[in-house]
């Protein structure tokens, strides 16, 4: 047998020397790839503590992976399992090289029990890969990628699992002499799996040529899927770790400000896939193909042709069909991302509503709005490409700095006979209160801000507005792709709050909050902002409003995509309408909280027609109005009129209401 395992030592350092070099070039592509875009990341490397724990979180402890129950427990089966089997792998593969290679030897305590532990393990990844291959035959969920290549890996995962275990019965069996080591009573299932075999009386040569077969077999599906990896959807497996760690650490997140000023910049937002900078490349690598993001996209829910899912993948295509002339630099033969045979169509840009629900879900933290804000800027601001209705919205926003064209001056009327104070007047006031469009503007809104005017007089708080002075906060106009717009109302708002340098910014609308809070200071204006259910919530905490009138219907709570998803605010408005529910317990939206359904109204699209597919404020409404609440409540402007909307075409005659408004009544 000796020259036998001299060929073999041979035949493995081949094998291993052809994978493993071969498996580096690929990876090596990848990255020259990566790193070749022209665009700039300014990512910093901070905080490199909290990024580790994150790391740890979403990887190891695969929390976000669990987030679907049944799907995210099979996967971390199969994770847990396909990680421990490893290292023993790597062990045989030096061993079939070096078989002198003892780690048993050195180690027995540790190494025992570690493949006591793998040996449970194992088995646990053949149950979650019988759960794979139920939902892909069975189930077959419409947002999860078919196809042969998922059914392969699942072939060879099976492939290496059983081959691993069949290894491990027949070193149980085998004497220690022939490979040094004991592994008697080490393995507590595969000594089992290979006695149901019926091969324990089988002879030691027999034993000997079975064990060969099977770890040639590992061996090689090992290194082939190694191979196979950096080209296949499970390329993940290499960046999904690298992608988390490098995600923002904060939910909070603000679109990144062009430079409109930069004389040399040919072009503004995302025309090509080259323009891209490497934290986006490194998001196509990482994308699983699971289809979580399209499973909770309300476009793709109502039927509309937008997939966050398929854009990733199709600007990932785009990133490799173009890779020849983008590792050559030669960027001006890089194809345009729109174009007439195009992957990526443009109704799949404008059915985004910006609600933030694919990048809230996505288990290896992409982040797909990203692409959607720079293809968006790329149309407007470049090809002057954006739905017709946007026309007359943009030069309403630019002639009356409001998306519905009223006159400017008439920004405070809403409250002329009602004694608010503008900041002109009242300059030291503690609240700065930044009303918006909506709450100045919209019929709705303006009942709303009526309302919030009484809640905080009535409070005794030291507020004033902007009025005339204000402008639109340039949400609308910036998540439209119109970021020459928006800079514009953008800095006119921060000279203004900057002469006043208020000592804190009220809001009631989550995209004015939103945009202040997180886009103003990279425009030079910072400043505390609270939204108006944070600061009713401490109003009531202060004792400085008390409810003189509970509400004895059922009520329930529509979550702005801005208030929670995007600022992390969903138990401030809850608290508020628990202590003025009287006895009755708020009832919860299947979809709420972090996991609420849009409204229709974010990324402008309430300034758009909608005509494909359901609308999305109706299929929220049918929700609304089959919870079993009386009345339905929001925090939002947007979702006030959308809501209403939709309720009407429902039939429903359930009562909605702003929060504001809601607590007016209760304080008489």
């Amino acid at each position: 047998m000796g020259s036998y395992y001299i060929v073999k030592s041979i035949i493995m350092l081949a094998a291993l020397a052809g994978a493993f070099g071969l498996f580096s070039v690929k990876v090596r592509h990848l990255y020259r790839l990566m790193v070749s875009v022209e665009g700039k990341s300014g990512f910093a490397l901070d905080r490199v503590g909290d990024r580790i724990r994150e790391t740890i979180a979403d990887v190891l402890g695969q929390r976000n992976v669990r987030r679907k129950t049944w799907a995210g427990w099979a996967h971390t089966l199969i994770f847990f399992g396909f990680i421990a089997v490893q290292p023993h792998s790597l062990e045989l593969m030096i061993n079939g090289v070096c078989p002198a290679f003892e780690p048993g030897l050195v180690i027995p305590g540790i190494y025992s029990a570690y493949l006591y532990i793998a040996d449970i393990l194992a088995p646990l990844v053949l149950v979650g890969l019988a759960f794979a291959l139920y939902r892909r035959t069975v189930v077959k969920p419409p947002y999860l990628t078919m196809g042969k290549e998922a059914n392969y890996i699942i072939l060879f995962t099976s492939v290496i699992i059983i081959t691993f275990m069949l290894i491990n019965g027949l070193q149980s069996l085998m004497p220690a002499g022939e490979h040094g080591f004991n592994y008697e009573n080490i393995f507590p299932v595969s000594s089992v799996f290979i006695s149901l075999l019926g091969v324990s009386g089988a002879s030691l040569s027999a034993l000997t040529v079975f064990y060969e077969i099977c770890y040639y077999i590992h061996i090689g599906t090992i290194l082939g899927f190694l191979i196979y990896i950096p080209g296949s959807k499970h390329l993940h497996l290499l960046a999904a770790v690298p992608n988390v760690f490098v995600k923002p650490l904060e939910r909070e997140k603000a679109i990144a400000k062009s430079d409109l000023e930069d004389e040399d910049a040919e072009t503004f937002g995302l025309t090509k896939v080259s323009e891209t900078n490497w934290m986006n490349v490194l998001n196509f690598y990482a994308c699983t193909e699971c289809g979580r993001c399209e499973e909770q996209c309300p476009a793709s829910g109502t039927d509309k042709p937008l997939s966050p899912k398929k854009l990733v993948h199709d600007l990932k295509e785009e990133l490799f069909e173009n890779s020849g002339a983008i590792l050559a630099k030669d960027y001006e033969a890089v194809n345009p991302i729109i174009r007439d045979d195009s992957r990526i169509k443009e109704d799949e840009i404008w059915s985004c509503t910006t609600c933030r629900a694919c990048e809230d879900i996505c288990p290896v933290n992409i982040q797909h709005l990203d692409f959607m804000f720079e293809i968006r800027k790329q149309r407007v601001l470049m090809e002057a490409q954006f739905p017709p209705e946007l026309v007359e919205t943009f030069t309403s926003l630019e002639n009356q700095a409001n998306p519905w064209g009223f006159p400017a001056d008439s920004r405070a009327d809403w409250c002329k006979d009602m004694d608010v104070p503008l900041m002109a007047d009242n300059p030291d006031a503690d609240i700065l209160w930044f009303v918006g469009c909506a709450g100045s503007f919209d019929d709705k809104g303006k009942e709303v801000s009526r309302a919030m005017a009484r809640v905080l007089q009535k409070a005794g708080v030291n507020f004033a507005i902007l009025g005339p002075e204000e402008v639109c906060n340039g949400d609308m106009a910036r998540r439209a792709g119109n970021e020459y717009l928006a800079q514009m109302l953008i800095m006119q708002n921060a000279e203004v709050l900057n002469r006043y340098n208020p000592k804190k910014i009220l809001t009631g609308c989550p995209h004015c909050y939103n945009t202040i809070r997180n886009e103003y200071p990279d425009f030079g204006a910072s400043y505390e902002v609270v939204n108006n259910t944070e600061l009713i919530r401490q109003l009531m905490n202060e004792g400085k409003l008390n409810i003189k009138k509970e509400r004895m219907e059922k009520m329930t709570f529509h979550d702005s995509c801005y208030l929670g998803r995007w600022n992390g605010i969903v138990q401030a408005p809850r608290d508020v309408l628990d202590r003025i529910a009287g006895n009755k317990d708020l009832i919860e939206l299947e979809r709420s909280g972090y996991k609420g359904f849009c409204c229709g109204a974010g990324g402008s699209r309430m300034f758009m027609e909608e005509t494909l597919g359901k609308r999305i404020n109706n299929e929220r409404a049918e929700e609304v109005a089959g919870s079993g609440a009386d009345a339905v409540v929001s925090a939002c402007p947007f979702c006030l009129t959308m809501l209403t909307d939709g309720l009407m075409e429902t039939g429903s005659d359930m009562k909605i209401k702003d929060i504001a408004q809601i607590v007016d009544e209760a304080i008489g």
